[in-house]
């Protein structure tokens, strides 16, 4: 994808200098909804703090727009559209939802009405406090703050967290909606594997801090035995069995090792 809005190559990043993921690569493009997925631990929410800048990378390269963005700092990334809703919603529980839509960086103010515009429910709970939302009106709340910042790029970090899956089956077509509107693209890490490639146009799989499989969204649910044996990182599984890999060679056929 030459025009992707997103490309990271050779991506090595952790904590301490300890690599949770390693020499990963991947592309997220306008208007695309691409599905990060993998066991608890696999690195992906550390992928995602190191495109937003919370986590510096050991090694390798991250492009937006275009832009190598490796020395930018995580502010500078908000201000050029790279929003990130991270676990646990970041949301404040003693304001109310109105006033969670005031909060911002200088000069600048989220649109309120984009909010109400894809979560209508929002606009009757306006001067209700965070903390006597539902789990489900504040991850809602949550997805509707990143959408006032008109983002370019989306990261959605486990939305379904705690929620029930029907909650999610509701928040997870308005992204794709979203996405399409807007032409932002989306990096969504979600443990509810067949609700996000529902949505998805492409997923990755991360396996040990490293992208195992990379496919359609449909060829991911099609083929679900090695979608399965991917995220779980239990058997042996032929990278050549997919039509394409993070690095783009669809003829290589290495056999994963056994974790």
């Amino acid at each position: 994808m030459t025009d992707a809005l997103l490309r990271i190559e050779g991506l090595t990043a952790g904590y301490d200098r300890a690599a949770v993921i390693r020499d990963i690569g991947l592309t997220v493009g306008q208007g695309e909804v691409v599905a990060l997925l993998g066991a608890n631990g696999a690195g992906k929410t550390t992928t995602l703090r190191v495109i937003s800048g919370l986590v510096r990378p050991l090694s390798g390269n991250i492009a937006f727009a275009g832009r190598d963005i490796a020395r930018v700092s995580p502010t500078q990334r908000a201000r050029a559209g790279i929003v990130h809703v991270p676990e646990g919603r970041g949301l404040f529980y003693g304001l109310t939802v109105a006033e969670h839509f005031r909060l911002g960086f200088r000069g600048e103010r989220p649109d309120e009405n984009t909010a109400y515009e894809y979560f209508p429910k929002l606009r009757e709970l306006r001067m209700r406090r965070v903390g006597l939302l539902s789990g489900g009106e504040q991850q809602m709340l949550a997805v509707a703050r990143g959408l006032a910042r008109r983002p370019r790029l989306l990261l959605l970090d486990e939305l379904s967290l705690g929620l029930a899956p029907v909650i999610v089956e509701a928040l997870l077509p308005v992204v794709h909606r979203y996405a399409l509107d807007s032409g932002c693209g989306v990096l969504l890490v979600e443990q509810h594997i067949q609700l996000a490639l529902e949505i998805a146009d492409r997923g990755y799989v991360l396996s040990h801090g490293e992208i195992v499989l990379h496919e359609s969204a449909k060829a991911m649910q099609a083929d679900r035995e090695l979608l399965i044996s991917s995220y779980l990182g239990e058997r042996q599984v032929s990278i050549g069995h997919a039509a394409s890999t993070s690095q783009g060679t669809a003829s290589e056929s290495r056999e994963l090792p056994i974790e």
